[in-house]
């Protein structure tokens, strides 16, 4: 979608995002303690012949929840059955995927907080019994049976952990967080998928890209991918710098990361709403994107890097997005250009 490039970031191409995934905890960069203790937890879990405890695995899109599921799966030799909150709209869509799990398997399920809660209840027997309650039939002739399933360990994967229930969060056994990247880290990133897609870079290109993925891995990835292409039509295919710079300017991603999207809101919170407060739901409207969207993809980074503040009343413009898009308030209430 040229208006929105970061909605194109943040959904690349299924088959290209699986080739540049790690698929081992020492090709995995970042989330260092994360890291540590799922490490640890897979080599208890071996030593003991068990299957791992449950696994939910929190933060904002595009920092590695699947890929690591899919590393624990591989560490632990089992198979992974993996599917997400929206897909499963019966108690029978649940059933037939637990009853299909063998031992030690891992059942993966993306947005977990997006499971209808008649759904979630059934969850709990399974995931601490492994036993599984169905109703067959209807009416009088209703009756209740329970299947025993073999152990297994779910990884719920999910951006807003807030809006899981109380008793689906406690039978986590484990809950780590994932969180941003720095350029650092990032620039590893870059490198390493670059060398995986056979594209030249150098150290300042990778770190120009880094620097500007809004500390998403992701969308150092799907960056990466673009700048690629303009080297290769416009230049000699090979990415430095400039050329980094050149094209990231053509893709209107500014020196610190934000898209037309994000100064489209923050122009609206500052002119259409005086700076703020404004509500998620106006602020939606009036920008042509989703509440979710939004929350989960937009906001985080501009409240990390101090453009918005999130308040009881609603979003408020600070001072640093008033100088970025260089715009200054007006009679202390409204916002004007320069």
């Amino acid at each position: 979608m040229a208006d929105r490039p970061l909605a194109t970031l943040n959904n690349p191409e299924p088959a290209l995002e699986t080739t540049l995934r790690p698929s081992v905890f020492a090709d995995f960069t970042g989330q260092a303690k994360v890291k540590e203790r799922l490490e640890i937890s897979v080599q208890a879990a071996k030593q003991r012949g068990e299957a791992l405890d449950h696994i939910l695995l929190s933060g904002p899109p595009g920092l590695g929840k699947t890929t690591i599921a899919n590393i624990l799966a591989k560490a632990m030799g089992a198979n992974v059955k993996a599917t997400s909150g929206p897909t499963i709209e019966k108690a029978a869509d649940l059933a037939g995927l637990l009853t299909n799990l063998e031992e030690g398997d891992v059942l993966f399920i993306d947005e977990i907080h997006r499971l209808q809660k008649t759904i979630e209840e059934y969850l709990y027997p399974a995931m601490e019994d492994f036993k599984l309650d169905i109703i067959i039939d209807q009416g009088p002739n209703a009756r209740s049976v329970r299947l025993n399933l073999p152990r297994f360990t779910l990884i719920g994967a999910t951006t807003r952990s807030g809006l899981l229930s109380a008793p689906l969060l406690t039978r986590f056994g484990m809950r780590e967080r994932l969180d941003y990247y720095d350029a650092a880290q990032l620039q590893k990133i870059v490198v390493r998928s670059a060398r995986l897609l056979n594209v030249e870079i150098d150290e300042t290109g990778a770190h120009e890209i880094a620097r500007r993925s809004r500390g998403t891995p992701r969308i150092s990835n799907n960056l990466l991918r673009r700048v690629r292409d303009y080297a290769q039509v416009r230049h000699d295919g090979r990415i430095t710098e400039t050329v980094a710079d050149k094209a990231l300017a053509m893709l209107e991603i500014d020196q610190n990361g934000l898209d037309e999207m994000d100064k489209r809101i923050l122009e609206t919170v500052i002119v259409k709403f005086g700076g703020g407060p404004v509500g998620v739901s106006s602020l939606a409207v009036a920008v042509g994107e989703e509440p979710d969207t939004i929350e989960e993809v937009y906001e985080p980074y501009l409240i990390m890097e101090g453009y918005l503040q999130r308040t009881p009343q609603g979003r408020v413009a600070t001072e640093l997005s008033f100088k970025k898009l260089g715009l200054k308030p007006a009679g202390g209430k409204q916002a004007s250009l320069f």
